[in-house]
């Protein structure tokens, strides 16, 4: 007897979108949070009337109707949706030679770069007008519709021909890197190193390591569908996906910590949790990363040795360095959200504690915050390799936050001023509370070098999600991974229903 059709580990964004996606297909789910808390690296957490965003703060197309973005896609056909909030500019980037805003309206960000560079803006323009029509070419071909497998071609043959026919022309495009088409466009080298920083901010890889379809879909997401935060915080995205979840009949069970996914015969039967309670079904999608899925939860033996071993090879982004503010609002009334700075430009911008990014979410969504505060989360490259908990643990976290601090100081002079509780997260704790091997955000595959793998595994019914996973980093990118995942797992004819 099974327990379920279906057991995911973890509740990322991935694993959430899978689970309430195959539920909505009519599929019994289960799914298995190790954290008392849903959300993986997307999650809230609160502390003293403060929420603070654990990970990601930047959205596009969370609302718009006609958003790319494979949460609103999803979210849609599970009868959920989410209130946001839009502003433009999306933020201000500030480098040690000056500080611009940063405009969803591309004219307008085009005249602030013109200030600084005009040679540098024309060429940028041309740099997004080559990738935009890749962009307007995707927009015909939902998310929601693919699949990881070969029936995707007979779907896209009968239902997106025009769209296919659309994208042929930029197919040299999508099978480059974002630096290919910078070559082609940009000499200034100012405007490089913008190009190389926004693509660091979206893959944790500078342009020549980015694959240009995931630049294209941010440049048309956040023109087009605009820039949004979600009221309630990114805990809001995970709240409506386990809404969604729960609405279709799968099950969300918090402080289930999975010890082992049990194989015989390389064929799943099921898990084995902590407690030593074991949960049946012929399907297990695990949400941990690449690493962890093969070398924590899986015996060595369940697994070609190759295998494992590849993917314990495969190169990955360092962890980070998280500061978690509430500060004193007195004067701040002009503040703004996001902010990005570089602190020295002889240092490439990947260098840790060089490139620094701040999120004040609180400016949008007063209800992140006790009244008269503001909540602020910065954060920073940090190597794992350097961390060990021992009796100089708590003063190198003070010490190695202190370029976050220098940071905010940019925006905020007196911030050390206004502080009134103050967290400290290094890779350790990232490691810790996310489960993360060692603190990563994931594969650091280079375009060119390799690809992110599918969702398939060598153990018939074991499947992954996430952000070792095809398409790779981002929250855009891993519930695209769980609906090609859960698409995968039923017939295109049900998949057809829906999108």
């Amino acid at each position: 007897m099974q327990d379920s059709d279906v057991i995911v580990i973890g509740s990322g964004i991935g694993g959430l979108t899978a689970a309430a996606l195959l539920a909505r297909y009519g599929k019994r789910v289960i799914v298995c949070e190790s954290h008392t808390i849903a959300g993986g690296a997307a999650h809230s957490f609160r502390r003293r009337g403060f929420e603070f965003d654990s990970g990601p703060s930047f959205y596009c197309g969370l609302t718009e109707r006609e958003s790319l973005n494979p949460v609103k896609q999803v979210l849609h056909v599970l009868g959920e949706s989410l209130k946001a909030v839009r502003y433009d500019p999306l933020g201000y980037y500030h480098f040690p030679e000056g500080t611009f805003p940063v405009y969803s309206n591309t004219d307008r960000y085009f005249k602030e770069i013109a200030k600084i560079t005009p040679q540098g803006a024309r060429e940028l323009k041309g740099f997004s007008e080559r990738l935009l029509p890749l962009y307007e070419a995707m927009k015909g071909i939902p998310t929601l519709a693919l699949r990881a497998d070969w029936q995707v071609i007979p779907v896209l043959l009968k239902r997106y021909l025009p769209s296919l026919w659309k994208m042929l022309p930029y197919l040299p495009i999508i099978q480059g890197s974002v630096g290919d088409v910078m070559d082609a466009t940009v000499q200034d080298p100012w405007v490089r190193r913008l190009i190389d920083l926004e693509c660091f901010l979206l893959s944790g890889l500078k342009a020549h390591g980015t694959i240009a379809p995931e630049v294209a879909f941010m440049l048309g997401e956040r023109s087009r569908a605009g820039v949004e935060y979600p009221l309630g915080g990114s805990g809001a995205i995970v709240n409506a996906l386990v809404r969604g979840l729960e609405r279709w009949g799968g099950q969300l069970l918090l402080g289930c910590h999975v010890e082992q996914i049990l194989v015989e015969t390389f064929k799943v039967v099921g898990v084995r949790l902590r407690s030593g309670e074991i949960l049946k079904a012929p399907v297990v999608i695990s949400n941990a990363s690449m690493w962890d899925t093969y070398t924590e939860l899986l015996r060595p033996e369940d697994l070609p040795p190759s295998y494992s071993q590849a993917a314990l090879d495969t190169p990955f982004v360092d962890s980070f360095m998280h500061l978690h503010l509430g500060i004193k609002a007195s004067s701040l009334e002009n503040l703004t959200g996001h902010h990005v700075v570089v602190h020295d430009a002889s240092k490439d911008i990947t260098a840790p504690g060089n490139t620094c990014m701040i999120s004040i979410p609180s400016v949008w969504d007063a209800t992140l915050s006790p009244v008269g505060h503001h909540v602020v989360h910065a954060y920073t490259l940090e190597p794992y390799a350097v961390w060990e908990r021992n009796d100089g643990y708590g003063q190198k976290k003070h010490q190695k936050a202190q370029t976050l601090y220098r940071a905010l100081e940019r925006i905020i002079p007196d911030i050390r001023e206004r502080v009134v509780l103050e967290l400290i997260g290094t890779p350790l704790t990232h490691a810790h509370y996310l489960r993360r091997y060692q603190g990563t955000y994931g594969p650091a595959i280079a375009a060119g070098k390799g690809m992110f793998p599918g969702p398939h595994t060598p153990i018939q019914g074991l499947y992954r999600v996430g952000d070792s996973t095809m398409p790779g980093i981002g929250v855009p990118a891993v519930a695209a991974s769980g609906i090609l995942c859960a698409n995968s797992l039923v017939k295109p004819q049900q998949t057809t229903q829906l999108s």
